[in-house]
C-alpha cells in the first residue's frame, strides 16, 4: 500500500502543479491582452489629437483666408 499511497500523492502533486502552471499561463495571457488593448486604445486617443489638431488648423486657415478676404 505504500507504494501506491506515494503514487497517488505524486499524482495529486503534479495534477496541482499543472493546474497552477495552466493558471498562471491564462494569466500571463490576460496580462498580455490588457497591455495590447491599453496600446490600442492610446493610439486612438492619439489619433483623435491629431485629427482634432488638423480640424483646428483647417479651421485657422480659412478664417485667416476670410478675414484677408475683408479687407
Amino acid at each position: 500500500m505504500g507504494f501506491l499511497e506515494n503514487a497517488k500523492d505524486a499524482a495529486q502533486a503534479t495534477g496541482k502543479k499543472i493546474g497552477e502552471a495552466v493558471d498562471d499561463a491564462k494569466d500571463r495571457i490576460g496580462d498580455k491582452v490588457d497591455e495590447v488593448r491599453a496600446d490600442a486604445e492610446v493610439k486612438r486617443a492619439e489619433a483623435d489629437v491629431k485629427r482634432a489638431e488638423a480640424e483646428r488648423d483647417s479651421t485657422e486657415a480659412k478664417n485667416e483666408y476670410k478675414e484677408k478676404l475683408r479687407d
